[in-house]
């Protein structure tokens, strides 16, 4: 597995894709990974909530295989121990899910550790702790988290001040709210119907990143 530099995580940050197979319309799950990449997606986050283990296993290694060939960052939402045997590049967790220095001992030092927060004082718990990155949200409405707070504008600018490594946004983010980011710091943003929604996966995706590219990445 290669490892990412701490600037190729940040980069990658631009358009943070997490899939959901509930669109996928006789697609797979591979097929519209590759159009979301091809499009402009520059990491790639695994979450499949309702899926048995094996099953999962199964497809985290067919979608790692995809974004290996686009040297993309790939990580599984919550997963930790899927995650290493996937030969994932990382996880994303949740603050109520293993702690992170559990993830870090699980997966060593090389692997890829995002967190979610809503406040500065769990972004700077997550600073301390080692996370590589942060994902801040919910920051508009959105139908894949109904049980997500939002977090506003300034907690956002706020939380981004605070830290040294990248943030980035999610929570109901598309091609019409977007823009309405910019100037809080952050290093991009993470959809999911935004793109996986999308009958034209591959130019949802190129619209996003071209509206990305005027934020800061």
């Amino acid at each position: 597995m290669k490892a990412f530099t701490k600037q190729e995580i940040r980069e990658a940050m631009c358009l943070y894709a997490v899939t959901d197979s509930q669109w996928l319309a006789g697609r797979t799950l591979p097929e519209v990974v590759k159009e979301a990449i091809e499009g402009g997606a520059t990491f790639m986050q695994l979450r499949e909530k309702e899926m048995a283990y094996e099953e999962f296993l199964t497809l985290a290694k067919q979608v790692k295989n995809v974004t290996d060939t686009y040297h993309i960052p790939f990580v599984i939402d919550d997963e930790i121990d899927l995650a290493k045997e996937a030969d994932a590049d990382g996880v994303h967790i949740g603050q109520s899910d293993r702690a992170l220095t559990e993830a870090r001992k699980i997966l060593g030092p090389d692997r890829i550790i995002g967190v979610s927060v809503q406040t500065v004082e769990q972004a700077l718990e997550a600073e301390r702790g080692g996370a590589d990155y942060l994902g801040v949200g919910s920051i508009f409405t959105t139908s894949t988290k109904l049980d997500a707070d939002a977090v506003t504008p300034e907690t956002l600018r706020a939380i981004c001040d605070a830290v040294s490594i990248p943030v980035v946004a999610i929570g109901g983010i598309g091609k019409d709210n977007l823009l309405k980011l910019r100037g809080t710091g952050i290093d991009g943003v993470a959809v999911v119907s935004a793109i996986f929604a999308a009958e034209d996966i591959k130019g949802a995706a190129k619209t996003l990143r071209e509206l990305a590219k005027q934020l800061t990445c």
